[in-house]
């Protein structure tokens, strides 16, 4: 095999492995002695020290074929020649090496030549230098002790001055009311007084003692004096502090002092600060009161240690009415940027205390203020809101709805503070969320997560309200259009309102632990818009339904008199749902399409059950048959028709004045009913109702519908009447007529 063809790591590591075994000691050791047996002997011993050529080929021989021979041969020559390669590679090698060595040696050979010479002229150098320098101090030995000496003795004559001149030095400072330089002057001279006060300068001694007792008194009235600020007075402490005189005595007063002084601070006043002034500004003018009074309490802390406990109280109390101004701030209304303000002043004071006594762990206890602070803002804010938009609704209860009231107008202003409104509330949060503010940061989450639940809770407090301004039973005194405004308010939320909102509040807000859900809003909000609606037909047909309960229990029927015209009640009823026309004009929208097509009739001309009804009494004399006959013919009618009457009530103009026409003809029928008429009462009821076809017809959804209900009074009547004999169709149509042509003050039903 060929040299070329052996994988280089595998010539390196088989070049590795033969040196190995050459100079490895183990090797030696583990080899086989030199007296071993051919009984032993393998062909793996060609690689130690004890290999034996002749008996490795005898064992070779034994062991292989002529081929296996011819083999080994071409593997061992093969071998032999990779190892002569890896043995002249090894060698180009390290002589490489050997030549970089002698290089390197040549070239510091040639630099060292010449530094033994310099580094003897250098010590020369070195050595002279030093035995000038030895020959200068020696010379001027004896001037500098002298020059020491006098030198000593002038700071020693300056200390003796000192000592003799503090008494007058010490009057001057109570005169200046330097009372610190007094209380060093004279601390500094102590250990003289101490050394020489009995002997040199007892004299000194027993006058600054004296006048430092009255430094003492001076330092002991400025800690009780109320005009002294707690500075000035942490201040006088120290120096009596440093005189060792006993302070303890002071400790409670100089407390008390600091509670007065953080009772007499003012933090309800309120900060402004202009959008373009650095925030940093507020502190040069609204903050002097509160950093004197940290300052002073980092001083007590200084004087007393073991007042931790009291100073931490004091600073708990100064933050508790931080927050408690900001609340009194917060039931005034006042906009995000304020509350900003009024936190980052609250924030810096915290800051401030935390340097000074971070054992107070203020920060947490701050946070925890906060909490309930925001948490309140962005629930006054809500109310304040909710209360703008009811605000709208009771004013228009207040001042009553007239007939030409513009609902219209009450019903945009209530939209418009609903939409404005929110839309104001967003970005009021949206730019207190944005303050570079520590605080704000912390609580970040949690007041996202207030504001998703403050809409949730808004909007049901605001389906509550609703239902207080409508009134919760009919009886109650609210304007029907009040009602109306309400229900129609109510939609708006439900389809539009609900759907703004929740965009504006994802594209502004997104975190947060509390997620805002539209969905339950919507229902709410569509269920109270028909109940609302529902109420508003109530209302309306209640106070029909009195009119026509009075026009049908006040006559006698029995003695009724023959039926000259159309009675004034019919005008009544018809300017009731002209009103309610109106009204519903100005709020709700008009509907598509018609639920039932009416049947072609004109003034003359009744419904099939009128038609059959006229025959049937003309064509018979006996009261009783006719009565009977007059019965199987509406209970035929209604197996044949099987009318669906009531049907759900839509937020359209025609089906909100369908509805009230229908129940109030149901409850005309049901007064019908109780109710004994003579033939003339009948006819009276005949001509009512003929009129009322004649004017509704072209003015109601459901014509079908109330020709049915204006027959099923006309069948009531009959059932009650002695002597159901009907009008004469051209009686009936003359009387019709002569009071269509009579002017009215009845405006057409919406």
């Amino acid at each position: 095999m060929a040299v070329d063809d052996v994988p280089l790591d595998d010539k390196v590591k088989r070049t590795r492995d033969l040196l190995s075994s050459f100079y490895s000691q183990d090797a030696a050791q583990t080899s086989a002695p030199a007296n071993t047996t051919s009984r032993f002997a393998t062909l793996d011993t060609i690689n130690t020290t004890s290999f034996d050529a002749d008996q490795y080929m005898n064992l070779l021989v034994q062991k292989s074929n002529l081929e296996g021979l011819l083999q080994r041969h071409v593997e061992m020559a093969a071998e032999i020649k990779n190892l002569d390669t890896d043995l002249q590679m090894l060698v180009y090698e390290n002589y490489n090496k050997f030549i970089s060595a002698t290089d390197t040696i040549k070239r510091m050979k040639n630099n060292i030549v010449g530094m033994e010479v310099n580094m003897e002229q250098l010590l020369e150098k070195i050595m002279s230098v030093q035995s000038r320098s030895d020959g200068v101090n020696t010379s001027l030995f004896e001037k500098r002790e002298h020059i020491e000496k006098l030198h000593r003795t002038r700071n020693l004559l300056r200390k003796v001055q000192f000592i003799y001149d503090l008494p007058t030095t010490l009057g001057k400072c109570i005169k200046s009311e330097a009372y610190a330089d007094a209380v060093r002057f004279y601390t500094g001279a102590m250990p003289i007084f101490k050394a020489y006060g009995d002997s040199s300068f007892q004299d000194c001694k027993k006058a600054s003692e004296e006048v430092m007792s009255v430094i003492i008194n001076k330092l002991q009235d400025k800690v009780s004096s109320d005009s002294e600020s707690i500075q000035a007075r942490a201040e006088a402490v120290m120096l009596l502090k440093q005189l060792d005189f006993p302070v303890e005595n002071l400790k409670s007063k100089l407390l008390e002092n600091l509670e007065q002084f953080l009772g007499e601070l003012d933090l309800s006043k309120e900060i402004s600060m202009d959008s373009g002034s650095e925030p940093d500004s507020i502190s040069s003018v609204t903050q002097v009161p509160t950093r004197e009074f940290v300052e002073a309490v980092h001083a007590y802390h200084v004087i007393f240690p073991d007042s931790e406990q009291q100073l931490v109280k004091l600073v708990q109390y100064l933050t508790t009415r931080h927050f408690e101004a900001a609340k009194q701030q917060i039931q005034q209304q006042i906009s995000s940027a304020k509350l900003s303000n009024r936190l980052r002043f609250i924030w810096t004071d915290v800051l401030l205390i935390d340097k000074v006594l971070p054992e107070a762990a203020i920060q947490d206890f701050a946070f925890e203020a906060a909490c309930v602070v925001v948490s309140q803002y962005v629930s006054s804010t809500f109310s304040h809101l909710l209360d703008e938009i009811s605000g709208t609704l009771v004013q228009i209860q207040k001042d009553g709805i007239g007939e030409e009231y513009p609902l219209r107008a009450a019903f945009e202003a209530s939209k418009n503070t609903l939409i404005q409104g929110s839309t104001k509330v967003l970005v009021d949060f949206r730019l207190l969320l944005d303050e570079d503010l520590g605080l704000i940061s912390k609580l970040r989450d949690m007041i996202i997560g207030w504001i998703h639940q403050g809409f949730q809770t808004f909007f049901r407090q605001l389906n509550q309200q609703l239902v207080l301004i409508s009134g919760k039973n009919v009886a109650d005194k609210v304007p029907a259009g009040v009602v109306l405004v309400i229900a129609q308010l109510s939609v708006f939320i439900e389809r539009d309102a609900i759907s703004r909102i929740t965009e504006d509040i994802g594209s502004s807000l997104s975190g947060g632990g509390y997620e805002y859900n539209p969905a339950e809003v919507r229902r709410t909000f569509r269920l109270a818009g028909e109940r609302f609606l529902q109420r508003y037909i109530n209302m309306r047909t209640q106070r029909i339904s009195l009119l026509l309960k009075k026009r049908l229990t006040t006559p006698n029927w029995v003695k009724h008199k023959e039926p000259r015209e159309v009675h004034m009640f019919v005008d009544m009823f018809l300017q009731e749902l002209g009103a309610v026309g109106r009204e519903v004009k100005q709020i709700l929208p008009q509907g598509l399409t018609r639920k039932h097509a009416r049947t072609e009739s004109n003034g003359s001309t009744s419904s099939s059950r009128s038609n059959t009804l006229r025959d049937d009494k003309l064509n018979r004399s006996n009261t009783n048959r006719a009565r009977s006959q007059l019965l199987e013919t509406h209970l035929a009618k209604l197996f044949k028709q099987k009318m669906e009457i009531f049907t759900k009530v839509e937020h359209t103009q025609e089906s909100v004045v369908m509805s009230i026409v229908k129940l109030c003809l149901k409850s005309f029928q049901e007064f019908v009913r109780l109710q004994t008429f003579n033939r003339s009462g009948f006819q009276q009821i005949q001509l009512d109702m003929q009129y009322l076809r004649t004017t509704l017809k072209d003015t109601t959804e459901d014509e079908a519908a109330v020709e049915f209900l204006l027959d099923e009074v006309i069948v009531s009547a009959a059932e009650r009447c002695l002597d159901p004999s009907p009008l004469e169709p051209a009686i009936l149509d003359r009387l019709v007529q002569h009071k269509l042509a009579r002017p009215t003050v009845q405006e057409p039903v919406a």
